[in-house]
């Protein structure tokens, strides 16, 4: 591990030396590719660099121990070893966990699909709920929200929502959000006070640059019709939504939530591309289908992960059996804690996988 450490030490050190040179700062391309570079490894030359000063302490403690015969100095001594060799094991468990391979898509930008499941209006209710948690943690994260295509209801919930949130390390957090989402409480059409149980999915895709999906024109079937929804000058006025068949796979995607055709296109090219992105890399690689599976946090989309329980105010993760007692402030968005530890978990699975 130390000579790891010294290689990631070295590249951080002539990164930094890089950055200056003014051939690169002319180079603005690469020169924004090195700071990327950089500022990911400072954390774990930082990291490193409190390792090598608990090493020394206790190198020191040890030697003060050996050699001197004042008592007081080697109780001094022995504190100071007692201290170093906790802070040697609790860094090299840090070291270890920083030194795991970044997942790929951590860096993307990630399109949000919320879909009602079980529960008719009562689920769709809760998905415009979710929506709105995930929206309130963006502006939080000081990400941007964009939707993509939302599909309502009468009564303010939503059938199908489609956004997407661009940022810094979107996908990082937004990973463990995929699956089942399962809601307990009384619903405003309950007259008798009896508490329901509504589910509503939720799947977070890395958004897919060009270069990563390449879709042949001759594989599209695209359909133009008149949008529907609350009511309004340009709704069912002009052939605004666009539908986008691929035909190869099947996939099937809408979006009307723009005036404009060509708007509404591009948005809808954009969620296909992610779709066909996530499709592609699990039928190609069978490995990363079952580890991703396995894994903590990145849940198939039909498993339950997370219960919403009104009456008793709780949040409850079933995958690291984790609960919350503060659901309001968790619906306003408030989800960082939830989001570490499930970031947390499945760190420590993947370095008991590596080991």
């Amino acid at each position: 591990m130390i000579n790891k450490l010294e290689d990631i030490k070295n590249k951080y050190d002539r990164l930094t030396q890089s950055l200056a040179d003014v051939n690169l700062i002319n180079d603005m391309e690469n020169w924004k590719k090195a700071a990327k570079e950089q500022s990911r490894l400072e954390p774990i030359v930082n990291k490193y660099l409190e390792y090598k000063k608990a090493l020394d302490a206790q190198a020191e403690a040890k030697e003060i121990l050996s050699d001197t015969k004042d008592n007081e100095l080697k109780e001094l001594a022995q504190i100071q070893l007692d201290e170093a060799q906790e802070n040697i094991a609790k860094i090299e468990e840090e070291l270890k966990i920083m030194l795991l391979p970044p997942d790929t898509n951590d860096e993307k930008n990630v399109i949000i699909e919320i879909r009602a499941g079980a529960g008719g209006e009562e689920a769709g209710l809760f998905g415009a709920d979710l929506m709105r948690m995930y929206k309130m943690y963006a502006s939080n994260q000081n990400w941007k929200v964009e939707d993509i295509s939302i599909n309502a209801t009468e009564k303010g919930g939503v059938k199908e929502a489609v956004f997407s949130l661009s940022g810094e390390n979107v996908y990082s957090k937004m990973k463990f959000e995929s699956g089942v989402h399962r809601v307990q409480r009384v619903p405003e059409t309950e007259t008798q006070g009896r508490v329901h149980t509504s589910t509503v999915t939720v799947a977070v895709l890395p958004e897919a640059d060009d270069v990563v999906v390449e879709i042949n024109e001759k594989d599209l079937k695209i359909d133009t019709y008149r949008s529907g929804g609350a009511g309004g000058q340009h709704v069912n006025k002009t052939d605004s939504a666009i539908r986008i068949t691929h035909l190869p796979t099947g996939l099937v995607v809408t979006c009307e939530d723009e005036r404009s055709q060509i708007k509404n296109r591009e948005k809808a090219m954009r969620v296909l591309k992610s779709r066909l992105y996530d499709l592609y890399q699990t039928q190609a690689d069978e490995e990363y289908a079952r580890m991703r599976r396995g894994q903590v946090g990145t849940g198939d989309r039909s498993e339950r992960i997370r219960t919403y329980n009104f009456p008793q105010g709780r949040v409850t993760d079933h995958r690291i059996g984790l609960t919350i007692y503060d659901l309001e402030n968790f619906l306003n968005g408030e989800i960082d804690h939830m989001v570490e530890q499930l970031r947390l978990a499945d760190q420590t699975r993947k370095l008991q996988q590596s080991e």
